[in-house]
């Protein structure tokens, strides 16, 4: 050690690095189970938003607020960066494998003018308010703060409407509004955190570099999802590696995008893209698609459940670094910005759901979105989880290693404000304006129970056509075989019945209701004497667990299956 100019030395005891050991396995056990503890809470919490059918990302950003109000709770800091590659890449990776790319193309023009359009639209107007009335606020951090809010997040849109009775039309341009807009959202956050750091800021440099960037990010997502869809298309994966592969490979993506300085957000959301479309190709074990779906869902919500209690730890330290801003200043703050958030939406949504019916015949020949298609997109931008990550992954300090980043704690306060305000407010109001609005199906779409006869139809159909064809001579030896065909050909004439009832008078319907219920309580019982034989040991658990799965593919078949 030193001690002024003179070198004293000094022996160590040799219990030291053991008792330093204990010391940080104590801190990080400590921790660990306080993370488990608060995310057993939250899951909890989204039990009772279920019961009360309220969105749960609303419940979850009440928890974060909740938590940071908890005493004696210790601070936890992660590195900025950490947070943006842990959280971002496999969130956007999971909208884009939800985004069905058949409505994403048909929708395209009212997805890319929110997508785009509204994005930059709001990271302007924001940039200028938070400039003029935020002392101290720098323009580029405003532009920061803009890229940051701009992005609604689709968890919070999807949860909000489930089970309300909106169009097609109005799903889809949400989701894929949510899916695009992160990326572009993203890349405003970039440029304007690189106008900070370096202090340098041109137009038509960040302009060019933009299109570079985020094409350049397109090429390398698309060529890495050309490597995973070989390995899953042609090597010989199974359940387990499948869903291993596909939780690498937006991290992969992402990373190998951002190793060449290009959008790794861009990579990820179009490697995404493309793995979706070719998913039926990719995947062609049910096992496989089942297995993914579990993993994926609870991956999620996981994260999404993490980054709330990340910031109700983080709040503590971010109020303490608000610095000469009051928390009452910046609640307002916050509260303002909010306001002009939501102003700014619905100034953009009307006009750009009317002004291209006025400029172009073609488009004209589609059916009008009126003025309740539009209001309730309107109030759907609620901000969530990638809003809330993105602000969180600011660099503490500047290039410099040593100047603390400028209004970083206000930032992310604002952000929390935001998500809070919107969450809170827009999402618990957003089912009584549909229900206020009576809002009916704009597009002509086949009713879902018409729709998944009429593939059931057809599935049918072609099994009894193969067997017919390839497998005919093996019907006199094979008694299975014969069951399978006569299963089959019942099955295709029930689903005949079906589809000719479904044109017929409402009756008829509610007995096609009456019946799926009653299969739903005969999978119910089923399933009850599979847990007395599991429990009485007359069979295996592997032979249970096989007649479990059966149940459930039987039960998917009536009710759906939902991410």
């Amino acid at each position: 050690m030193y001690f002024g100019t003179a070198i004293v030395p000094v022996t160590m005891p040799v219990w030291w690095p053991f008792c330093l050991s204990t010391i940080c396995y104590s801190f990080m056990h400590h921790t660990l189970l306080l993370v488990l503890g608060l995310l057993f809470a939250v899951l909890m919490l989204v039990m009772l938003a279920q019961k009360a059918k309220v969105a749960y990302p609303i419940f979850l950003v009440i928890a974060g607020l909740v938590i940071s109000f908890i005493p004696g709770l210790p601070r936890i800091s992660l590195k900025p960066d950490l947070i943006f590659t842990i959280f971002l890449p496999p969130l956007l990776y999971e909208a884009a494998w939800y985004t069905s790319w058949k409505d994403f193309w048909k929708w395209k023009r009212p997805i890319s003018l929110l997508a785009f359009g509204l994005v930059f639209f709001t990271s302007l107007v924001v940039a200028y308010c938070a400039n003029s009335f935020i002392p101290g606020f720098t323009l580029a951090l405003g532009f920061l703060l803009g890229g940051i809010i701009s992005p609604p997040d689709a968890v919070a849109a999807a949860t909000v409407l489930k089970g309300l009775k909106v169009p097609k039309r109005i799903l889809t341009i949400l989701e894929g509004e949510s899916l695009v807009n992160d990326a572009s959202s993203l890349i405003v956050f970039r440029f304007a955190l690189a106008a900070i750091l370096t202090g340098s800021f041109s137009m038509q440099q960040a302009t060019g570099q933009f299109f570079l960037v985020a094409g350049m990010g397109v090429v390398i997502g698309l060529a890495g999802a050309h490597i995973m869809y070989v390995i899953h298309r042609f090597l010989p994966t199974n359940a387990a590696t499948d869903a291993a592969f596909t939780v690498m490979t937006p991290y992969m993506l992402f990373l190998g995008a951002e190793q060449f300085h290009f959008s790794g957000v861009m990579a990820v959301v179009s490697g995404g893209l493309f793995i979706s479309f070719r998913a039926h190709e990719v995947f062609r074990s049910g096992h496989s698609r089942m297995n993914m779906l579990g993993v994926w869902t609870t991956m999620i919500f996981i994260m999404n459940a993490l980054v709330f209690i990340l910031i109700g730890l983080a709040l503590p330290d971010v109020i303490e670094g608000l610095g000469d801003y009051s928390i009452k200043d910046a609640i307002i703050y916050g509260l303002i910005i909010s306001a002009i958030a939501i102003v700014l939406r619905m100034l953009w949504v009307f006009p750009a759901a009317h002004l291209p019916r006025l400029l172009s015949s073609r488009i004209r020949k589609d059916p009008s979105p009126g003025w309740k298609g539009p209001l309730i997109i309107s109030w759907a931008g609620m901000r969530g989880v990638v809003s809330l990550a993105t602000a969180l992954s600011i660099p503490l300090f500047m290039d410099d290693k040593v100047t603390p980043f400028p209004h970083r704690s206000l930032i992310i306060f604002i952000t929390f404000v935001v998500i809070f305000v919107t969450l809170v407010f827009q999402g618990l109001t957003l089912p009584l304006i549909i229900k206020w609005t009576g809002i009916k199906e704009i597009d002509i779409i086949a009713p879902e129970n018409e729709q998944q006869a009429g593939i059931r139809f057809n599935l049918n159909k072609v099994a009894l056509q193969q067997i017919n064809d390839h497998h005919n001579h093996h019907l006199d030896v094979n008694e299975f075989l014969r069951q399978l065909k006569a299963e089959l050909e019942a099955d295709l004439q029930m689903t005949q019945q079906k589809l000719e009832t479904l044109g017929c008078n409402m009756d008829e319907h509610g007995r096609i209701q009456s019946f799926n219920h009653i299969l739903l309580d005969l999978y119910h019982i089923q399933r009850q004497e599979l847990f007395r034989l599991r429990r009485e040991n007359l069979f295996s658990d592997s032979e249970i667990r096989k007649a479990e799965l059966q149940l459930d593919l039987s039960e998917m078949k009536v009710t759906g299956i939902s991410h």
